[in-house]
């Protein structure tokens, strides 16, 4: 029986991750897989979604000149199909070349993996052959899968989840998504940026993305609304039926309102859960929590010697935070002692329309803590790279403390170029400082981070437009006790 440092379960890019991250130490690994290397964030995820959405990005921008332009599905799907390849094929060849380089260390088996106990792994190969393996430490990175209600067929036909988008052959006439979370919303953004596709967007709030502040939600509803499509806010879903001519579904409001709709197809995004069944973790004696998670403490399960990463945890389901998590993970199997990982302050993207960024808290979150701070926002209309661009849709918002430190709590960027804007700002919150430093940098012009700049300068009562003049695009404000006060001056 082969023995390893570490076996990992899951070749996605958690699993991927740490596998790397294990060989810098030096040490012999085992990677398994399942399916296909890359698992979802390459396949079902991030990657395909993401692909989708820039193409309908273009669309919707071709779309602005020549308002009846259209693209089929098989183009888009063409533009996926080769994204995908491309990186499928890098993580294949270099797994092949580790294999070659590095015999004696990395080694890579395609099948199912149970544990047998907390150091054995039994591996069931697509023909039915089966292998074990021992390792001293374990690493448990199986990722997650779209949720499915059980009140709906999810047929991923008519009726699909993320992982049913490659089942399309054609754009549908008309869609309803279920879900007004990030998911939910980026769907619905890239069927009605290409224009042929009627979208309906079922929110049991009564604003899409309740988890962000107010106006972040409402330029990404104005802009789908702009592009024809209709939310149900405040909807419950009573029923959802596959029909001969597509789908009918059932809503019921607040005020007693019963509405029934048919549309072509519909997306269910939910969430996700856990991939943890077959899996044998009560062989090892592995701990799920009561979201039927593998409970875990800074990767460590409840067993010393197997750890755990990525969206099995559902902490948060994020490729960076997975592949954070499981790197974390072998360092402190194999490296020095390390501080545990912070989930606090993690740069996020939301892939709507405008682009959305996000990293620290937003003011609901300050509020509902009582934290008292300085509020300062800047249109896009006032950014010259924006007005170069003609896309200036959208604001810059920081969030600094209410005292002479201004020490920066959060930011939200909503608009082009998003997510370039926020990493400055992220990396002064990691480290704990001030904003004068970011404020009398030199930064390129024309730019969309001189966006950031000119809020930094107006906390420090030195911006270049004055917010006494431009009050409509220039905001400055002090929350306090869930008080709002504007102001002129922030010294």
């Amino acid at each position: 029986m082969q023995h390893f440092d570490l076996i990992v379960i899951g070749g996605g890019p958690s699993g991927y991750a740490g596998a790397m991250r294990a060989i810098d130490f030096g040490k012999k690994v085992l990677l398994i897989e399942k399916k296909k290397i890359g698992g979802a964030g390459v396949y079902d995820g991030v990657l395909t979604s993401k692909t989708l959405w820039e193409s309908s990005m273009k669309v919707a921008s071709i779309r602005e000149t020549i308002p009846d332009y259209k693209i089929s599905y098989s183009e888009l799907s063409k533009t996926v199909n080769e994204a995908v390849f491309e990186r499928k094929s890098q993580m294949t060849i270099h797994l092949h070349l580790l294999q070659k380089f590095r015999n004696h260390l990395f080694f890579y088996e395609k099948g199912t993996a149970a544990f047998v106990d907390k150091h054995t792994i039994l591996v069931t190969k697509e023909d039915g052959s089966k292998k074990e393996f021992t390792a001293d430490h374990i690493l448990i990175a199986t990722g997650s899968r779209p949720r499915i209600p059980n009140n709906i067929t999810v047929d991923e036909q008519t009726i699909i989840t993320s992982d049913g988008i490659k089942n399309l052959k054609t754009i549908p006439k008309s869609i309803v998504v279920l879900g007004a979370g990030v998911i939910g919303c980026e769907f619905a953004t890239i069927f009605s940026n290409l224009g042929q596709t009627k979208v309906y967007l079922i929110d049991k709030a009564e604003r899409i993305l309740p988890f962000e502040d107010e106006d972040v939600a409402k330029v990404v509803t104005d802009n789908l609304t702009s592009n024809g499509a209709v939310v149900h806010s405040g909807a419950s879903l009573k029923r959802m039926d596959i029909k001969p001519e597509g789908v009918e579904y059932e809503l019921s409001y607040k005020d007693g309102r019963i509405e029934v709709l048919r549309v072509e197809k519909a997306l269910v995004s939910i969430g996700r859960v856990p991939n943890v069944e077959n899996l044998g973790l009560e062989n090892a004696g592995v701990k799920l929590n009561e979201r039927g998670c593998v409970w875990d403490d800074d990767t460590q399960t409840n067993i010393s010697n197997i750890y755990v990463a990525g969206d099995v945890t559902t902490e948060m389901a994020l490729v960076n935070v997975g592949e954070r998590e499981a790197r974390h993970a072998v360092v402190r199997m194999f490296g020095p002692t390390i501080k545990p990982l912070s989930y606090k302050n993690i740069s996020t993207i939301m892939f709507l329309n405008p682009e959305v960024a996000a990293v620290g808290m937003n003011e609901q979150e300050c509020n509902a803590k009582g934290i008292p701070h300085k509020v300062v926002k800047l249109d896009y209309s006032t950014n010259a790279r924006a007005i170069a661009m003609r896309k200036t849709k959208g604001f810059f918002k920081i969030i600094v403390t209410n005292d002479s430190g201004m020490r920066i709590l959060g930011m939200r960027v909503v608009g082009e170029h998003a997510s370039s804007a926020i990493q400055g700002v992220a990396y002064l919150i990691h480290t704990n400082q001030g904003i004068r430093e970011l404020a009398d940098m030199m930064h390129p012009h024309p730019s969309i981070i001189e966006g950031v700049q000119e809020c930094l300068r107006m906390l420090l009562n030195k911006s270049i437009y004055k917010p006494y003049i431009f009050n409509d695009r220039l905001k400055c404000y002090v929350c306090e006790n869930g008080v709002c006060t504007p102001i002129n001056s922030l010294v």
